[in-house]
């Protein structure tokens, strides 16, 4: 998890405050790959979400991911945040392209 960072800001209406997974160093043979090689990462953590996005007619639709899920990012876009040293960026839900399932 992102430790106590995420406790001190909340996103708001429907908002989502991710982590980057770390890029991938090594490849599966063993070669290493030069951090200007590597490409963005777009698999992320949720950290939080908001409360959620108000309809047409004034009721809250929930945020469609919940803390802790592994997400599919798109490759631009997002907020970056510094919280406590840690890169975090925020995403509105409607930008998050997928979840993964276990």
């Amino acid at each position: 998890m992102a430790g106590k960072a995420f406790r001190k800001f909340l996103p708001l209406f429907d908002r989502v405050l991710v982590e980057r997974c770390a890029a991938e160093s090594v490849t599966k043979g063993g070669i290493m790959i030069p951090e200007k090689a590597q490409g963005k990462v777009l698999q992320a953590t949720v950290v939080a979400v908001g409360s959620g996005a108000k309809g047409k007619n004034g009721e809250i639709q929930p945020v469609s991911v919940k803390v802790g899920e592994k997400v599919l990012l798109p490759e631009y876009g997002g907020t970056k945040i510094v919280l406590e040293d840690k890169d975090y960026y925020l995403f509105r839900d409607g930008d998050i392209l997928g979840k993964y399932v276990d």
